[in-house]
């Protein structure tokens, strides 16, 4: 199909002077759907069956509200009228607009804390998704975009990730617990998901005896320290696997299914993948308790009640899952 007999949209529509709400809501839903207005109560979109369904929802909103719609199929009628359409959705000054605003962001990430961090980076990963969404046409400013979003990504996930282990190859040992028993652990300090699941487990599950040493770097860890959760460390990242999996694999806990959903949480978001329903609250707890709380024994020791009440939580609900499947 040539440019020029693409099927384009068009809405006319008016309401009433009086409904000033209803012409505010009907405002938002075509910015938000990205339409281009050509007059005032005419707005143009390229042709699609999903923008016809929500443009027709517009159209009868107006309808219900005493005003007037029209929705049609249009085309233009040379190449000239269709790159002048096209050129009616670009999108190189809204992608300017936000790599501004992350240059600006970019300039005081270091000062804010790791609950500040998430939140900005979602909201902007949002602003970010929103544009691309209405981007009908991409082109070298959709490219740039991309490139520089995820240069500030890294960055925000390097201070969210301070010292944070790099993936090691290699098989997994497996180890006996009663080899580790009554022993000096140490992680680096400021716990955050990964740390404080590991000093969990550990403490719950490897040694009930443990003693911790909060690091400031990891070069300040005692040769008779077991390390975890940074580069170097006795128990730290191994292929895919994020700390917390890796000591369940080095001490046979990965029968446990109520641990393996527990992992999964840890490794969503430590290192990302698919998505876990209770990691969502899981972070906005342990980033409140990070706020409140100084002290990493202090936080250890509440987040660990957390824990506690998921793996129980877990339990039961694995325990019912088996129960069904064996009266089927």
């Amino acid at each position: 199909m040539n440019s020029f007999e693409e099927s384009w949209l068009l809405l006319v529509v008016s309401l009433p002077s009086s409904g000033a709400t209803a012409r505010m809501r009907v405002w938002r839903g075509l910015k938000a759907l990205g339409c281009a207005a050509l007059r005032d109560g005419a707005y143009l979109l390229p042709g699609a069956p999903e923008r016809a369904h929500a443009l027709q929802a517009l159209a009868d909103d107006c309808l219900r509200e005493g005003g007037s719609a029209w929705l049609m199929a249009v085309q233009p009628r040379s190449v000239d009228d269709a790159a002048a359409f096209r050129h009616l959705f670009d999108r190189h000054a809204d992608y300017a607009e936000q790599r501004q605003a992350w240059k600006a962001a970019n300039a005081g990430l270091a000062d804010l804390a790791p609950a500040e961090l998430i939140r900005l980076q979602r909201k902007l990963q949002r602003e970010f998704d929103a544009l691309r969404a209405i981007d009908f046409f991409p082109g070298e400013a959709a490219v740039e975009a991309e490139a520089a979003w995820t240069d500030f990504g890294r960055r925000i996930e390097g201070l969210l990730s301070a010292d944070e282990p790099q993936e090691t190859a290699g098989r997994i040992p497996s180890l006996r617990i009663a080899d580790y028993q009554g022993r000096s652990w140490a992680t680096r300090r400021r716990l955050w998901v990964d740390r404080v699941a590991s000093a969990w487990l550990i403490r719950r599950f490897i040694d009930g005896q443990a003693r911790f040493l909060w690091l400031a770097q990891p070069s300040d860890c005692p040769a008779d320290v077991l390390g975890f959760d940074f580069d170097g460390a006795a128990f730290t990242h191994v292929g895919n696997r994020v700390t917390f999996e890796t000591l369940m694999a080095s001490f046979g806990l990965e029968g446990d299914a109520a641990l393996v959903r527990l992992a999964a949480i840890v490794h969503a978001l430590d290192v990302g993948g698919d998505p876990v329903p209770e990691a969502r609250g899981f972070e906005a707890v342990m980033s409140g308790a990070r706020e409140r709380l100084n002290d990493d024994d202090a936080l250890l020791a509440e987040m660990s009640a957390v824990l506690d009440s998921l793996y129980a939580h877990f339990q039961r609900d694995t325990a019912s899952t088996h129960d069904k499947s064996r009266t089927r």
